[in-house]
């Protein structure tokens, strides 16, 4: 769960750090005084996009720090150990610094990741319901996406989709065997005598950057065997030598120490000295025993790098990417070769289709069975949101052709009254209607979300009275299954939570943002505050609603 964040000149915010528990905590607050700025602030630290808009006026950069608690057998954990950024045991640090010219660094328990990787860290520690979510819900995509991750079928539809571009390639070369067959047969030959020529060469990955090193090797052989020689010499070998004048140097001020201790730590960096020059004289011995003077491998290399040059210029790539091009060429003469038997290249789209088609029906099948449950989930939870008698239903409509997709059009449908039929839920006409549903159905997903930190930004927007209360009370059932953030503007939303934090605009001489968690007394004239009226009465109001819970 999110334990911790931090901000720092973040939008209009100049500093402020919340700590926060474990239930239903709720952000509340006068419009505009930045609440849904905590919550941009949360996406962005798990992977959301960002720019330089997000830095505050006059400040270099903007920096979201966000601490999470994590189980010991989370999956986090071991991906985190596979990408090799791991941190304290059960801990989890994310960290998105934002400067002024809009670039954006991301670290996970202190060190530096991608944004991809910032990304995939956040997807598995925080689930954030925008309070535009029933927007997305009008889209056919959004409804599939949804319905899929309720029946744990993301992965099914995935394969479904690769296996269906897997047939339709195939399908493509069936068509393409039955016409510009000249043409096909030229680039047959052209690329089997391609095969030929790069089977002789022969060219190994990375053998580029090694015949260029050992030509360069060969080339200054002379000149590194001299050079090699004449350091050896200066160092060891001639008379007056770099070893020997250090050692009688050693040796002078080592008498001379006895009379002076501050000579100790001199005659302790020549002796250093001298023993580092020695292993160098070794090394260089070493290395000078080893220098290649062999002409007739240089021409080998040299030749090696001519024959690479022009096989490189022949097919317009660079050098090192000659390695490439012929499993490319292989790859494509099998796909000709089923393209000359019409028959072997039906079996494989035969066979391709019924892979596909099997997917497909597979992925049907459980698709109906979380068709089935959502429906009745979020039927039931419409009961609660002040539409007693509603009904949800998600309808498969199955396609004359199945596509990437799958077999069936997926659409989400209400009745909002029992006396009304079921139709699509992009055509509801009411906005409150249509928040209510989408509520529903977000409280439904949030359930079977397999991250411990839930965020619900304005969802209850446009709500109030009894139904308020309803929203109150599941998001604090909901918060004792996993951590609940919630930014709402309901007084009988924010009695419900177990903390509450008041969100205001400071009133110095710049703009900015703070946040306090509130004690007992400070809530009573928060929600007296939401409840509007008179002061008093309000207050009186706000202690019944807290004292309800």
């Amino acid at each position: 769960m999110l334990r911790a964040l931090e901000l720092r000149d973040f939008v209009i915010v100049e500093r402020v750090s919340m700590e926060l528990g474990a239930g239903f905590t709720v952000l509340t607050g006068e419009t505009g005084a930045g609440k849904s700025i905590l919550v941009d602030a949360i996406e962005l630290a798990v992977g959301g996009r960002g720019d330089a808009m997000l830095v505050r006026e006059g400040a270099e950069r903007a920096e979201i720090s966000a601490e999470f608690d994590v189980g010991e057998a989370s999956s986090l954990l071991a991906w985190l150990a596979g990408q090799e950024l791991q941190g304290d045991p059960g801990r989890v640090l994310l960290r998105r610094v934002i400067d002024r010219a809009g670039r954006s660094r991301c670290f996970i328990n202190g060190h530096a990741a991608t944004l991809a990787q910032l990304r995939e860290a956040g997807e598995r520690l925080v689930d954030i319901h925008g309070q535009h979510a029933h927007q997305s819900l009008l889209r056919a995509a959004s409804q599939r996406e949804l319905l899929d991750a309720q029946g744990a079928t993301l992965a099914l539809a995935r394969e479904t989709a690769e296996l269906h571009r897997s047939w339709r390639r195939l399908e493509e070369l069936a068509q393409e065997a039955q016409k510009n067959f000249a043409a096909r047969e030229a680039e047959r030959e052209e690329l089997e005598a391609r095969a030929r020529e790069l089977k002789k060469l022969a060219v190994r990955e990375g053998e580029w950057a090694e015949v260029e090193a050992r030509q360069k090797r060969l080339a200054h052989g002379s000149s590194l065997l001299a050079g090699a020689q004449s350091a050896l010499e200066a160092l060891a070998e001639a008379e007056g030598a770099c070893l020997s004048q250090l050692s009688a140097l050693a040796t002078q001020l080592r008498g001379l120490a006895s009379h002076d201790a501050q000579l100790a730590p001199i005659v302790e960096l020549l002796a250093s000295a001298q023993a580092q020059a020695g292993e160098a004289a070794r090394e260089l011995r070493h290395y000078a025993s080893r220098v290649d003077l062999d002409p007739e491998a240089l021409r080998e290399a040299e030749a090696r790098i001519e024959s690479l040059h022009a096989a490189a210029r022949k097919y317009r790539v660079r050098p090192e990417a000659l390695h490439e091009l012929l499993p490319q060429a292989e790859t494509r003469l099998q796909e000709m070769a089923l393209a000359v038997d019409p028959e072997a290249l039906g079996r494989e789209v035969a066979a391709a289709r019924a892979k596909f088609q099997s997917a497909a029906r597979k992925l049907s099948s459980q698709r109906k069975k979380a068709a089935d449950a959502l429906s009745r989930a979020v039927t039931a939870a419409m009961q609660q949101l002040a539409m007693a008698g509603g009904r949800f239903s998600v309808s498969l409509k199955e396609l004359e052709e199945p596509g990437p997709t799958g077999a069936e059009e997926i659409e989400f449908e209400v009745a909002s009254h029992p006396s009304l039929p079921l139709r699509p839920l992009a055509k509801v006409a009411s906005g409150g209607e249509l928040s209510r549903i989408s509520l529903a159905i977000q409280l439904v997903a949030a359930k079977s979300s397999p991250v411990e930190t839930l965020v619900f930004d304005e969802v209850d927007a446009g709500m109030g009275g009894a139904v308020a209360e309803t929203i109150g009370k599941s998001l604090r059932r909901l918060g004792k299954e996993c951590q609940v953030l919630c930014v709402t503007h309901l007084p009988q939303v924010a009695a419900q939570g177990d903390a509450q934090w008041s969100v205001t605009k400071s009133s110095g001489r710049k703009l900015g943002v703070e946040a306090a968690c509130l004690d007992r007394q400070a809530r009573v004239e928060e929600i007296a505050r939401m409840l509007g009226g008179a002061a008093s009465t309000a207050r009186k109001h706000a202690v019944e609603l807290l004292d309800a819970v």
